[in-house]
């Protein structure tokens, strides 16, 4: 997890450099640096010790020094430098959105405001409009920026939630003498954040297991210890809560603590009407322990089949149990490729036989190959002429390998009156479209839903990427009638990604099982823009999974030669599957 410690410095220096006006070109190196390393799928540590950090995107031989300076001393001597010259209450303000360096420096030089809720008041009564440039609509884009910040500050995205569980784990399985270890709470349940972390063993040596625990590299304080729970918040501010319980319970344990509340009160209910008692230390009958060893015996008790965690929201899956009408969920063997995959022709780091030897290593079959359209230029968007060079160079690739396929798309623009960004013309020559909006969220509800109708009624619109545009502390979704939208999908033959780059996971679960309710097909892409955020297929699997989604509903379950017939006839075909 130092992946995330020295992105966070990175960025800081960054934040920084940008309040002191520094040259733009040396604070996106920064940025660029900092969302590299945070999104990089391996350990720093381990590319470092392999003198591989040169290697990686955006570190070149300066990066790559601090890195190793912060992976020594813990620090960078440059950001301790640079924090002594700017208030600690200026760098917090740029982590808000919508609040912009030189706002910052304005509400801090000219009203003297040292901290968010200082801030946060001065916004609600209309006392910042004194100064020059700002109105009452930057007061409101404050306001919202704040509510979006600690919202972030609440819960964590479960891309960084999953690697740090399986680090802790992974730790204590080679530390300690642990019969059983898992993660529960709401990060088995994949849930899209997470407000914390809890994890249950089984051990002969918990005192054992609470030492070595309180003691791992991410521990930041100690927040309790006992002989069968401790509690610590690491470093990056997770809560992360181990317990150690008996071997006899362990079933229900991982029921209680995988959750959700909802879920289990249902649960209990069942357990009532047959005489039973359900809680984490087993099923009971009269006070007699019947049951618990394996979360399987639990639900067998009170009349259910076993219910994926992903399911287990109280969202009507007691009584699809009950029916026997549970859906059989996509697997990780059922992923056959990743439809939304950038290239060195836009703002991709790696070139077309890279991605797909990536995807050869993943067990995939095929990649859909979606880099940027022109108007996008601070995504170095592709022109027509070089878009012309890489369908030769796909089809060239195609026709010489026969392991793993590429898909010529695009993720085009969606101007801002609903036009696409190629014309029709050219976006009849190419595999695979997925429209997506990139600019222009200020509009209003009703402008934002036309332009993504209008851009799935165009013939050559296979998809729509990230389709509600939110970013996980960043930015919420922009104002659409979501309703409309998949009505407009299901007229149309569109299918909507589930983008599963960790900040986006768009669509979420609920519009998901939405989307599939009314049959329309959903595809995976992981957006990446690096080789190791391939790997992020796995997050989007969890959406679709807690968005109930069967192999037939998903485009990723498809063969080549499937995916290519759909997408050819699936305009008029609308969501029909060949599974």
């Amino acid at each position: 997890m130092r992946n995330q410690q020295i992105a966070r410095i990175f960025r800081e220096v960054s934040e920084i450099l940008e309040i002191k006006g520094e040259n733009p070109f040396r604070i996106r190196a920064y940025q660029r640096a900092a969302q590299n390393i945070e999104n990089f799928t391996r350990d720093i540590t381990d590319i470092a010790e392999r003198e591989e950090l040169e290697k990686l995107p955006g570190i070149g031989k300066d990066m790559a020094i601090k890195i190793r300076e912060i992976l020594e001393t813990g620090t960078l001597r440059q950001l301790e430098h640079l924090r002594r010259e700017i208030p600690d209450s200026l760098v917090a303000f740029l982590s808000i959105p919508n609040l912009g360096p030189k706002t910052a420096r304005l509400l801090f030089d000219e009203l003297g405001i040292k901290d968010i809720d200082k801030l946060e008041q001065m916004a609600r009564d209309h006392k910042l409009q004194d100064l020059h440039g700002i109105k009452a609509k930057t007061e409101e884009n404050i306001l919202k920026g704040i509510e979006i910040w600690r919202k972030g500050q609440e819960r964590i995205p479960l891309g960084t939630a999953v690697p740090l569980s399986e680090a802790i784990i992974d730790r204590l399985k080679d530390a300690t003498p642990v019969e059983r270890i898992t993660v529960a709470g709401s990060v088995r349940r994949q849930r899209e954040s997470i407000r914390d972390i809890d994890i249950l063993t089984v051990s002969l040596e918990p005192e054992l297991v609470m030492e070595t625990f309180v003691n791992l590299p991410q521990v930041g304080e100690i927040l309790a210890k006992g002989t069968t729970k401790s509690s610590i918040r690491t470093r990056e501010g997770v809560q992360v809560d181990l317990r150690v319980v008996d071997s006899r319970c362990f079933g229900a344990a991982l029921c209680y603590f995988t959750g959700s509340k909802a879920h289990n009160i249902r649960v209990r209910d069942l357990a009532v009407r047959r005489g039973l008692k359900v809680n984490e230390y087993g099923v009971f009958q009269n006070d007699k322990w019947i049951a618990g060893k394996e979360e399987e015996e639990v639900y067998r008790a009170i009349g259910l089949p076993y219910i994926s965690p992903e399911l287990r929201e109280d969202r009507g899956e007691i009584e699809a149990g009950q029916r026997g009408d549970l859906p059989t969920l996509i697997a990780p063997s059922d992923i056959r490729g990743d439809l939304h995959v950038h290239s060195k022709y836009s703002d991709g780091t790696a070139t077309l036989s890279e991605i797909a030897e990536k995807a050869r290593q993943m067990g995939l079959e095929w990649v859909g190959v979606c880099d940027h359209s022109p108007s996008l230029k601070i995504a170095r968007g592709t022109a027509i002429d070089h878009l012309k060079g890489k369908i030769e160079e796909v089809r060239r690739w195609n026709e010489g390998n026969g392991n793993v396929k590429l898909l010529c798309g695009t993720e085009v623009d969606i101007l801002s009156d609903g036009r696409l960004d190629y014309p029709d013309e050219v976006l009849a020559e190419l595999d695979l479209v997925i429209a997506a909006i990139h600019s222009g969220f200020k509009q209003d509800e009703e402008s934002m839903t036309q332009r993504l109708i209008s851009a799935m009624e165009s013939p050559y619109t296979h998809g729509i990427a990230h389709p509600t545009g939110r970013v996980f502390g960043e930015r919420e979704g922009y104002r659409v009638d979501m309703e409309r939208i998949l009505e407009s999908a299901k007229q149309t033959g569109t299918f909507m990604e589930i983008n599963a780059f960790p900040k986006r996971l768009d669509l979420n679960d609920i519009y998901s099982r939405s989307a599939k309710d009314k049959g329309i097909l959903l595809g995976i892409g992981t957006d990446a823009h690096i080789l190791d955020q391939m790997e992020y297929l796995d997050l989007g699997l969890a959406v679709a999974r807690r968005g109930w989604l069967e192999k037939h509903n998903l485009l990723n379950t498809f063969s080549f030669e499937e995916l290519i017939s759909h997408l050819k006839i699936g305009k008029v075909s609308g969501a029909s599957s060949p599974n």
